[in-house]
């Protein structure tokens, strides 16, 4: 017993161990997300809504059947449900029904729902694709984000570390006579700036990972963390395409304008079913009935057989006038299908702004990027330059470590434009067709 309670402990440890060294990659993230995501699930409810629609439009083409019965004790005077006419005494009756009825022409109605529950259904899963490609566009982000912060972070360390270093070297020089004892109050300030950023950008990467946890629907924050993997700069061509050759690209791919273009045929559609009440209904229907009365000089089984009756017909309906019911319903469809064109119109507008303007933040960040590397291999040059003239006593530790800040500014100006490129360069590619995550 006390063996089995240890092995039991041992793989709970393991367990534990195990998830909190996974290290979870840009990948998992996105299938973790588009499979767990609230806003996914409600989107996936919506669809399945449209199939409940579409069955419901099929059931249309088909004839009701409805049955019934009634069994009572009649006291004073009740009309005899076999003889039909009044009796003043007490007696038991019993009479069934079933009923069919079927339409034969409605103005084309349930042909027209039919089509629009299947508009709709390709509809709902344009919007479940869209909603997908947002929830995928937030986590990379938010996964970009982590790895700025972690390697920040790990600039910061670095240069604080080098700071330690001096203010080691400087209190041992200043302990031998060769330098006053004020030189060294410049890097512990540098030393408390550093650790004072250390602190805040610690804080910072847990934010970010805490909000990457809350979209991925983990609640464990604490063990949570991902792969320490090298995204490199994208190698990538689009920025020599067009914004016009995008924009093209764009409409044929980008789920906003298939939601809009779905959206105008479904009120298309809502019209067209709205005007069909203007037209008669014609429906056949076909009536049973039977009846049976303590009363009556028969046993139960024989009058039913000898009081039954059957009903076989058509009913025609002609709208005349119904208080300007069907008119309100055209004209209201029709404001419907006017305001889905213009949202079609919008979307098409708002796509073509953001695939320039998405355009333009590539080739800025790329430029934004190279300078920046730029800068920091001058920065770089500019800090040796002045190391070598700071242990040789010709430059003082204030000029220093203003050399150490702009060193350290440039190094997180890098990874900042790197990843801002990185992230931009991924929306140019999915307005260009090109997915962020695989189709399954």
């Amino acid at each position: 017993m006390i063996t089995k309670k240890i092995i039991l402990f041992l793989l709970f440890v393991g367990i534990q161990v195990s998830a909190q060294d996974k290290k979870w990659t840009l990948e998992e993230c996105l299938d973790y997300a588009i499979k767990n995501n609230i806003s996914i699930k409600q989107s996936e409810l919506d669809l399945k809504t449209s199939d409940v629609e579409k069955m419901e439009a099929i059931g249309g083409f088909l004839p009701t059947l409805n049955a019934n019965a009634n069994y009572s004790m009649n006291t004073g005077a009740s009309i005899n449900p076999v003889t039909n006419q009044f009796q003043n005494q007490t007696f038991k009756s019993f009479s069934a029904a079933a009923n069919s009825n079927i339409t034969l022409f409605n103005g084309l109605a349930n042909w027209k729902t039919l089509q629009r529950s299947k508009l709709n259904q390709i509809a709902n899963t344009y919007r479940l694709d869209k909603m997908k490609d947002d929830i995928a566009l937030s986590v990379a982000n938010s996964y970009l984000q982590i790895l700025f912060n972690k390697e920040q972070l790990k600039v910061l360390i670095s240069q604080n570390s080098i700071t330690k270093d001096n203010l080691k070297r400087t209190q041992q020089l200043i302990d031998a006579g060769s330098l006053p004892a004020g030189d060294i109050f410049e890097l512990q300030a540098t030393d408390a700036t550093q650790q004072q950023q250390i602190i805040s950008t610690e804080n910072t990467l847990l934010i970010s990972k805490i909000a990457l946890c809350q979209m991925l629907l983990i609640e464990d924050y604490a063990t949570f963390d991902i792969s320490d993997e090298v995204i490199d700069i994208p190698l990538t061509d689009l920025s020599n395409e067009t914004p016009q050759t995008i924009l093209v690209k764009a409409k044929e791919s980008v789920n906003d304008i298939k939601v809009a273009l779905s959206n105008v045929d479904i009120a298309k559609k809502d019209l067209s079913i709205s005007r069909s009440s203007y037209l008669p209904t014609l429906s056949g229907f076909v009536g049973y009935n039977t009846r049976w009365s303590e009363s009556t000089p028969f046993n139960f089984a024989d009058q039913l057989s000898l009081f039954d009756g059957t009903a076989i017909g058509l009913q025609l309906n002609v709208p005349i006038l119904n208080g300007f019911a069907t008119r309100g319903r055209v004209q209201r469809a029709k404001i419907n299908q006017e305001r889905t064109e213009y949202q079609l119109q919008q979307a098409e507008l708002d796509l073509e702004s953001n695939v320039y303007q998405a355009y333009n933040d590539v080739i800025n960040a790329k430029k934004s990027y190279e300078a920046a590397q730029k800068t920091l291999e001058a920065r770089k040059q500019a800090f040796g330059f002045s190391k070598e003239r700071y242990e040789v006593g010709l430059l003082n530790t204030f000029d220093f470590s203003q050399s150490s800040i702009a060193l350290d500014n440039a190094q997180s100006e890098v990874l900042r434009t790197k990843y801002d490129y990185i992230f931009r360069t991924k929306i140019l590619e999915f307005y260009f067709g090109i997915p962020l995550i695989k189709k399954q």
